[in-house]
Parts: structure tokens; C-alpha cells; sequence
């Protein structure tokens, strides 16, 4: 069986985990959890990053940082995992789900206006499949409405819109560091801060709301419970084994953008012939080859396509439910305008196996069992 997903593994961090382990600091913010910060900051030129328990995490403290409170809304595409929502939810707002456009699966950033009300307090643009929103037109809409922009970047490691790196153009960025993910700690993420003024509260939020940073630094004698928080730190030991990936994250990426383009030369002849449609990268953003999808008919012909590579001991999967659809979206949030998109094409979408190791001869093997099913 060829499997959706293989988490990353680098052999160097066995070694690294054992040293937390001797050095007895497996808690929060020891050795690599600080070097993994150091490379986020390094890589993306944030300038904050502060590593936690999970991108959901990652997000929660950005809602609270932008002080999100009962009544306020928060403007999201509903094609996103659940956590995009829940992290505004829990300050009970209310998600306000618009549009996608269907080149990229992106929130639509021409729909994002009309959606705005007294009550908005942010935009939350999702970056699909490593894929860059189009972060000119919601800086623009942001600023011009006086609204947070929070970037949901759970898939877009290494990747970037113009030259910046995702989840560093708005006031917060969010990254995942789950084993889906192309750089994994297991169950883990990272919160990137854009301005200096947020660093302390960030700080304190994270450590239960206490400033006990200011305390390691030697900022002062003692530290003390200053506000409310909680605990977003990860163990150390969870850090060291990401590290040993960032420490050879070009070679991760270069690995996973050779699969990438594999299945797409392969697949453009059934693109071509109009039987399916593969994904689009437009001008200006650099993707991280954080999935490859193609798009069948419709969701009989998805279901039936999955289920032929399921027979051929391939895993490919769907993705998203709507959130607008979903029991809790139907409960906790609203959907502005018309689902023209949203919905037509998470039904059309599936998911091909990808990771970093995936080999060239598995990933032809896909793509002739792809061809196979539509006869080419």
C-alpha cells in the first residue's frame, strides 16, 4: 500500500531527544525549542516566533491578542479545518464564511468586502495547500476597514506571496507542525508575530499568563501572574525532533516539489484532454508542494476514482467538509453571499499521497492507475 502520508523522520533526531533527555529539560522552551524559533525568525523574517502546542494553539493566541470578544465577527473561507473557526468561537464570535475561488481553493478576496460589517473585527485568510492568497487585496481591504488580518498558514512552510514568506504579512501568522504536515513535530505549531508592539503580551499569553521570558532573560528578579493565559508550550523533546528537519529543510522541500512536478508532467495530458483539472499557482507565489490534488468531474466520480486506487493499494483521500455545512458551522456561524464555489468543488477535490521519500517509480505508478481509471 502506497500511504497517503509518512510522517518526516531525520535520523539525527533519536540523537537529539536523547540529549534533551540527559540534560534533564524535556519542558517547554528548552534548547531546540528556542533554535526552532530562532529558524522560523531566520527563514521567514518575522520578527517573532514563538513555537506551541499546535497551530490550533498557534491561532487561539492570535484571537486573543486581537482581544476577539462575544458579539465581534471574523471573516474565513469555510473550506479550512475546523480550528481556523474554533479559535474565534471560543472568544464567541461569530465566523463569517465567504466564497472560495476555484483556480486555488482560496477564500475569494473580492467577496471578502461585501461581508464586512460594524462588527468585523478580522480576516482570516486561509493558504491552501501552500498556495499564497492574494495578500495585496486583503492588506488593502484590512486597512482600509481597520481590521486584523490573522493568517491561517498550517500549509505554507517554506512558502510565500511576492517574496514574503507566508504567515509574516498580516498581524499574525499560524503554522502546523502536525505529522501531515511537510515539517513535523508530531502535534505542534508555531505563532509568528509581524509587530514588536505584541511580542511581551504574546509572551505572557504563552506562559500562563505570567512573565517568566522576562525572568530567563534577566529582565527581572522575579516573575508573577500579570494577566490571564495558558500553557501553549511544547516539550523540548517535541522541538528537537523538528529540528533535525529544519536543519535540512531545503532538501525536504526540493524532495517533495520533485513529486510535485512529477505528477504534474505526468497528469497534463488528462488535464489536457479535459478529464480533469490540476491545480493552479498563480503568478508570484511559490508553493512548498504541500499536497497535490486534481480535480474529477464531480463526487460520484471522486468517490468512484478513490476507490479504484484504494484497489490498487494507493490512499488517496477527500478533504474538507464545508464548514457552513457542518453541524457546529450551522450553530456557531454564517455563510455571506452564494456558495457558488465552496462546496462544488471540495466535492470535486482528491487528495494524492505525498511526502517527503515518496519515489519517482511510486509516484508514476499513481499517475498510470490515475490514467487507468479515466481510460488514457
Amino acid at each position: 500500500m502506497i500511504n497517503f502520508n509518512v510522517p518526516p523522520f531525520v535520523e539525527t533526531a533519536m540523537d537529539y531527544i536523547q540529549e534533551c533527555v540527559k540534560n534533564q529539560k524535556i519542558c517547554g522552551d528548552g534548547a531546540y525549542t528556542k533554535k526552532c524559533n530562532a529558524w522560523i525568525e531566520e527563514r521567514t523574517g518575522t520578527r517573532k516566533a514563538l513555537l506551541t502546542t499546535s497551530c490550533t494553539h498557534a491561532t487561539e493566541l492570535a484571537a486573543l491578542l486581537c482581544d476577539i470578544k462575544p458579539g465581534d465577527e471574523v471573516i474565513m473561507p469555510s473550506f479550512t479545518f475546523v480550528s481556523t473557526a474554533d479559535a474565534f468561537v471560543l472568544r464567541g464570535a461569530t465566523p463569517v464564511f465567504v466564497d472560495i475561488r476555484p483556480d486555488t481553493m482560496n477564500i475569494d478576496e473580492n467577496k471578502i468586502e461585501a461581508a464586512i460589517t460594524e462588527k468585523t473585527k478580522a480576516i482570516v485568510p486561509v493558504h491552501y495547500a501552500g498556495v499564497a492568497c492574494e495578500m495585496d487585496k486583503i492588506m488593502e481591504i484590512a486597512k482600509k476597514y481597520n481590521l486584523y488580518v490573522i493568517e491561517d498558514a498550517a500549509q505554507g512552510v517554506m512558502a510565500s506571496y511576492k517574496g514574503k514568506a507566508l504567515g509574516t504579512i498580516g498581524n499574525f501568522g499560524a503554522f502546523s507542525f502536525h505529522e501531515t504536515k511537510n515539517y513535523s513535530m508530531g502535534e505542534g505549531g508555531a505563532l509568528l508575530i509581524r509587530d514588536e508592539k505584541d511580542i511581551e503580551d504574546a509572551e505572557i499569553l504563552r506562559e500562563k499568563g505570567t512573565n517568566r521570558s522576562k525572568f530567563f532573560r534577566g529582565q527581572i528578579d522575579k516573575y508573577t501572574w500579570v494577566n490571564h493565559g495558558s500553557s501553549y508550550l511544547p516539550s523540548d523533546m517535541n522541538a528537537a525532533y523538528l529540528y533535525s528537519q529544519l536543519e535540512i529543510a531545503d532538501k525536504i522541500n526540493e524532495d517533495r516539489k520533485a513529486s510535485w512536478n512529477r505528477y504534474y508532467e505526468n497528469l497534463s495530458g488528462l488535464k489536457e484532454a479535459g478529464k480533469i483539472e490540476l491545480p493552479t499557482v498563480p503568478e508570484g507565489c511559490e508553493h512548498n508542494a504541500h499536497m497535490f490534488y486534481i480535480k474529477a468531474k464531480d463526487l460520484e466520480e471522486r468517490t468512484a476514482l478513490i476507490a479504484h486506487l484504494k484497489a490498487n493499494d494507493i490512499l488517496a483521500v477527500f478533504h474538507y467538509i464545508p464548514l457552513h455545512t457542518a453541524p457546529a458551522g450551522l450553530k456557531f456561524g454564517r455563510f455571506n453571499g452564494a456558495d457558488e464555489y465552496t462546496t462544488k468543488e471540495s466535492e470535486r477535490l482528491a487528495r494524492l499521497p505525498m511526502y517527503y521519500g515518496l519515489k519517482p517509480e511510486q509516484v508514476d505508478y499513481i499517475c498510470d492507475k490515475v490514467k487507468e481509471f479515466y481510460g488514457a
